[in-house]
């Protein structure tokens, strides 16, 4: 006698599975943002250029409008009467030079070895000129403010004294005045001639 097989359930009786295309047409729509690193990058150069455009507008303001340009000018007055007042040395002033020489520096300082004045220029070829006037040994000053060594190469007569062209630092020439009571140096990158007239002018 046939036993009889119990009979497998149809397709029908299963429940149906979901696909895939389905269950994503389910899902709630996400929006695509891009990635972070593009972001940043372009915030960044939009910050820079709202900073960047103003600046560069005052600055354009300034050297057109305010002398930007321009060097800042100095009053040697006071600090030549503070070294006048020190009574360490003769202190000679600048007296009769052309307006296109501009004064820019101007100190004066006190240390064991002596007292200093140094009053910086800008001469009328654009050069930076100083002159030292110093109560300081010329053998301790000299290395110090000329930055080279070697002897004196020879000298030059300006206004009834005579000054002893020294090496300076590449680029620039020096004038030294030997005296008992001080030493003055006139030394920068500026001609020859302009030296000279510095040197003429100190009283």
């Amino acid at each position: 006698m046939d036993l009889a097989q119990p009979a497998s359930p149809s397709q029908d009786d299963q429940p149906a599975s979901r696909s895939q295309d389905d269950r994503t047409q389910d899902e709630p729509t996400r929006n695509v943002e891009p990635p972070s690193s593009q972001r940043s990058v372009k915030d960044m150069a939009i910050s820079l250029l709202v900073l960047l455009v103003p600046i560069a507008l005052l600055f354009g303001f300034y050297r057109a409008f305010l002398g930007g340009d321009q060097p800042v000018v100095v009053d040697t007055a006071p600090v030549i009467a503070q070294a006048k007042s020190a009574n360490a040395f003769p202190v000679g002033e600048p007296v009769g030079l052309a307006g296109e020489w501009r004064p820019v520096t101007a100190t004066f300082r006190r240390s064991d070895d002596g007292a200093t004045l140094r009053l910086g220029y800008l001469s009328p070829s654009g050069g930076g000129v100083q002159v030292v006037q110093s109560s300081v040994p010329a053998e301790k000053l000299l290395p110090t403010e000329l930055a080279a060594s070697g002897p004196a190469q020879g000298a030059t007569e300006l206004a009834g004294r005579s000054w002893q062209r020294y090496p300076a630092r590449s680029g620039e020439r020096a004038l030294v005045l030997l005296e008992p009571t001080r030493t003055v140096i006139v030394v920068g990158a500026a001609p020859e001639s302009e030296l000279h007239d510095l040197a003429r002018s100190l009283s």
